[in-house]
């Protein structure tokens, strides 16, 4: 896997008229070559910045093209980093539960709420917290306009805290793949920091 930093300043965000959520993914998908509809074999997260000077980390199997605009860093993330036992995460995720025969998804609210339905879904991602650890902020609902008169809205939640590795394949599966949905639009991009235990 190969992660980048790209950087943007403020005329490059001027010029890619970068306004909301899908210009960004916009931007982001326009780094990799496309191979049909449903299928992306990367991850972004929109770091914000200051006033200067916007990043979004990108997560990929290839390398992202050089941009028209802007600037990009990547380094190979070594295999070994995924061998530790125990992370510092931060990750930002769509919220939702999926109804029954339906299969119509509805925003989690409320903070307690968000706590459990973090927590309870993490064994499937091949970890768990450290409840006293866990922190939950952004949250909120993020809307964009996709042309035609199409609006979409994503709940949204950045969850941070530590973690322990219980399934290492379904872990590293999750790092590699990301977590929950909404990941075409900078969701489920799971950040670590490897943690020594004493």
């Amino acid at each position: 896997m190969i992660a980048s930093m790209l950087k943007l300043n403020r005329s490059d965000c001027k010029a890619l008229r970068i306004k909301d959520t899908y210009s960004l993914h916009r931007v982001v998908y326009s780094l990799f070559p496309k191979e049909d509809e449903l299928h992306r074999d990367f991850l972004y997260v929109d770091k914000g910045g200051d006033w200067n000077c916007r990043r979004i980390l990108i997560l990929s199997k290839q390398m992202p093209a050089t941009p028209e605009f802007g600037e990009i860093e990547s380094k190979d993330v070594p295999e070994s980093f995924l061998r530790w036992d125990n992370y510092g995460f931060e990750v930002k995720v769509n919220p939702t539960l999926r109804n029954g025969p339906s299969k119509k998804t509805t925003p989690i609210r409320g903070t307690e709420n968000l706590y459990k339905w973090f927590i309870q879904k993490t064994p499937a991602w091949g970890f768990e917290v450290e409840a006293e650890s866990l922190q939950a902020s952004k949250i909120g609902v993020v809307s964009f306009d996709r042309g035609k008169s199409i609006t979409q809205t994503h709940g949204t939640a950045t969850f941070i805290g530590k973690l322990k590795v219980i399934e290492r394949n379904i872990f590293i599966s999750s790092f590699k793949h990301g977590i929950g949905r909404a990941k075409g639009f900078g969701f489920g991009l799971l950040q670590l920091v490897p943690i020594q235990k004493q």
